[in-house]
């Protein structure tokens, strides 16, 4: 089941934060992070890739769908 983190209207560090937390409870599968804002993007995709997922990058609208895979 795939895991959702949304964080739209968030202000970095909480995206961050909030896909950590999550990360830290599973060890692989796929986990699709909502973000609104490029700052948040990035670094939730910096966050991510550190962590060893990898890293897509959609974008619909206003929203950032960054899906994370492991």
């Amino acid at each position: 089941m795939q895991k959702t983190v949304d964080a739209r209207g968030l202000s970095c560090p909480e995206p961050v934060i909030l896909t950590r937390q999550l990360l830290s409870q599973i060890t692989s599968g796929s986990v699709q992070v909502v973000v609104d804002n490029n700052a948040a993007k990035e670094n939730v995709t910096r966050a991510a890739e550190s962590l060893g997922w990898k890293v897509t990058v959609e974008e619909q609208g206003d929203n950032i769908i960054l899906m994370l895979d492991k």
